[in-house]
């Protein structure tokens, strides 16, 4: 790698979509962002952002077949702002891979036995791992000579103690098909506690922070000194809160009872609890905007909505301060948990007694930087701290292929 190589495109591969923005390391700049929705589709649309040059967005319309054409288009986008693929200052390709498993808990250059690893763990990620395969393929076939970083969403809670890693069923079926709690959003979940730990003015590893990562998917985790130590989504990212289309935590028994008593198979409960549950089955709507508007005009299915995702999210605090012991700071990001005013605050209410509360002109207060909006009386900071996982990928990526 020469010295003027400091750029890293991020590329984040979904079945039919593919997200992407190309970083400057040389401080962190973002010189590009864009998205691909709809591949494979008869109308394909490309949104591309020059931010460097200060252009306009870009938006096309066109079929792309597969990823292939979809990166090659967004190739094009890039050289048309003279940021191209086959400029000698991009440093490396850095991706998302959302499952790594037990082997891959660290920042891996990709070879062959890597993506074969990443392949072995489809039937834990059946939705995303092969997406993200595609996408890595892809990225070979158009910068053979480039390194290909995956960063793993597991790799952060890959540090949790097996006591909390593991479910309490027989270790011997568990192991053999490789059942234990994972964890998922890890990129979010590392960037979050750290850019905390400096809100407070502190290092990482003296400050135990609750992170709240809420968004269509969400998770919480606890963090001790900078490590992951309990993390609610587990083998899947069904388990733990209330989402905007899955259930989070549910009895495993109502799986086998919708088998028996709703003729249900295993594939629409599994469509049910993933899609149709959540916030959308609960009262129609995944946006907290509408829920929220909803309330204001009356609408009981939608209170009761917001009541019962604020429930779930209040005894995931109440147990994570029992994990963690003392904590220094709870902080609350992504889509909702940045935005959502009335969500943290309800989040916290009656909860003085733990050290918790929101100071409600702080928390009124619209902002794209990291805040306290706790009062000053308040033992326990309570932080918005917007996510940028990209922006992590990219510096796993190129702190790898640095060294």
């Amino acid at each position: 790698m020469t010295a003027d190589a400091t750029r890293v495109l991020v590329l984040n591969s979904g079945s039919s979509s593919l997200k992407y923005q190309l970083l400057d390391m040389n401080g962190g700049t973002r010189l590009a962002v864009g998205l691909v929705e709809r591949i494979g589709e008869p109308a394909s649309r490309l949104v591309h952002t020059p931010l460097a040059a200060g252009g306009e967005k870009r938006e096309r319309e066109e079929r792309m077949a597969d990823h292939d054409a979809a990166l090659k288009a967004v190739a094009d986008e890039l050289s048309a702002d003279g940021l191209g693929l086959d400029s000698p200052e991009l440093a490396a390709i850095g991706h998302r891979v959302v499952h790594g498993g037990l082997k891959l808990t660290e920042p891996t250059v990709i070879d062959d036995a890597v993506l074969k690893e990443i392949e072995r763990l489809v039937p834990v990620a059946p939705l995303h791992n092969p997406a993200n395969i595609t996408g890595i393929r892809t990225a070979q076939r158009l910068r053979p000579d480039l390194p290909q970083v995956a960063v793993f969403d597991t790799a952060f809670h890959s540090t949790m103690p097996e006591y909390a890693a593991r479910y309490a069923i027989d270790v011997e079926t568990a192991d053999a098909h490789r059942v234990r709690r994972y964890g998922f959003h890890g990129t979010s979940h590392a960037y979050v506690s750290r850019e905390t730990a400096k809100l407070l003015g502190k290092q990482p590893e003296d400050v135990n922070v609750i992170v709240l990562h809420l968004g269509n998917g969400a998770s919480a985790s606890a963090v001790a000194g900078g490590r992951c130590v309990d993390t609610s989504m587990g083998l899947t990212p069904l388990e733990g809160l209330v989402m905007g289309t899955r259930s989070g935590d549910i009895d495993p028994a109502v799986i086998f009872h919708l088998e028996r008593n709703a003729g249900l198979s295993s594939d629409e409960i599994d469509e049910l609890l993933n899609k149709k549950s959540g916030l959308i089955g609960l009262c129609g709507d995944n946006d907290m905007r509408e829920i929220r508007r909803r309330i204001d005009e009356g609408d009981k299915r939608a209170a009761l909505a917001f009541d019962i995702y604020i429930h779930r999210l209040r005894k995931y605090i109440g147990a994570y301060t029992a994990v963690l012991g003392r904590v220094d700071a709870v902080a609350f990001t992504a889509g909702v948990g940045e935005n959502a005013a009335p969500v943290r605050e309800a989040a916290v209410l009656g909860l003085e007694e733990m050290g918790l509360a929101v100071d409600a002109r702080l928390n009124a207060e619209r902002s794209d930087k990291a805040r306290i909006i706790s009062p000053e009386y308040a033992r326990v900071a309570v932080a918005v701290v917007p996510t940028d996982e990209e922006l992590e990928i990219a510096n796993q990526t190129y702190a790898l292929v640095s060294a």
